[in-house]
């Protein structure tokens, strides 16, 4: 089974570190980020695709053609137009289902694994304080609604953090272009405007560290298990 993991960002939110650094090989308690992403996947995972972009190169030189026992392959994301742009980049080489992750958030592996029960799943989580993000909402039934993203969200609400389950079916769906940000088409909105018509289910984390400012890394790493 296949993972994507996107990390072509910039990271300029994390600005100086990221200035010589890509975000996901910044570290957090001695190890990078990107070693906190293999931790999460599952053992079905046998082939994991990166799309890089920013300072890629220096990624490449970290995991090369194999890490942990895994075979890595690589595409650039040249114009960095959102994580959907990001995705599709990859689509030439996917097949079957895959999971989709951030690589610069910790996740817990069982969490991962929750969703690997389900055709196609994303991942969320009922936030512990207020803040900006992607807002979840579902209809009366529990499915997947839509996912607004937003500058404040008040704390208690469920919001995408960024990993899903996924098939070959969410490239029939034209990404969906971000009304908050120019130039860029979002991954978590693109799931949403698939699951009007295909079963995606919600599955709620129990565990996420969302790495977004220097401080941030700071923040006890230890997913759960």
């Amino acid at each position: 089974m296949q993972a994507v993991i996107l990390a072509a960002g910039r990271g300029v939110r994390m600005k100086p570190l990221t200035d010589t650094t890509p975000k996901p090989l910044l570290k957090i308690a001695g190890r990078s980020l990107l070693d906190y992403s293999f931790d999460a996947l599952p053992d079905e995972i046998d082939e994991v695709i990166v799309v890089i972009g920013y300072l890629g190169e220096q990624i490449k030189r970290f995991l090369g053609e194999r890490f942990r026992g895994r075979k890595i392959t690589y595409v650039v994301q040249e114009k960095l137009e959102g994580t959907a742009k990001a995705l599709i980049e990859a689509r030439h080489l996917l097949h079957g289902r895959f999971l989709v992750l951030m690589a610069d958030d910790i996740y817990s592996r069982a969490d991962i694994e929750k969703c690997l029960q389900h055709d196609q799943a994303i991942l969320v989580m009922r936030s512990e304080v207020a803040g900006p993000g992607g807002k979840v909402l579902l209809d009366k039934a529990g499915k997947l609604q839509s996912v607004i993203e937003g500058k404040y969200n008040e704390k208690g609400i469920l919001v995408s953090i960024g990993a899903y389950l996924l098939s070959e079916k969410i490239f029939e769906y034209a990404p969906v272009k971000l009304t908050d940000r120019e130039g860029e088409w979002g991954l978590p909105q693109t799931v949403s405007k698939m699951a009007r018509e295909l079963p995606v289910a919600v599955v709620e984390a129990t565990r996420w560290v969302k790495i977004t400012e220097p401080k941030d890394l700071n923040q006890c790493p230890s997913p759960v298990p």
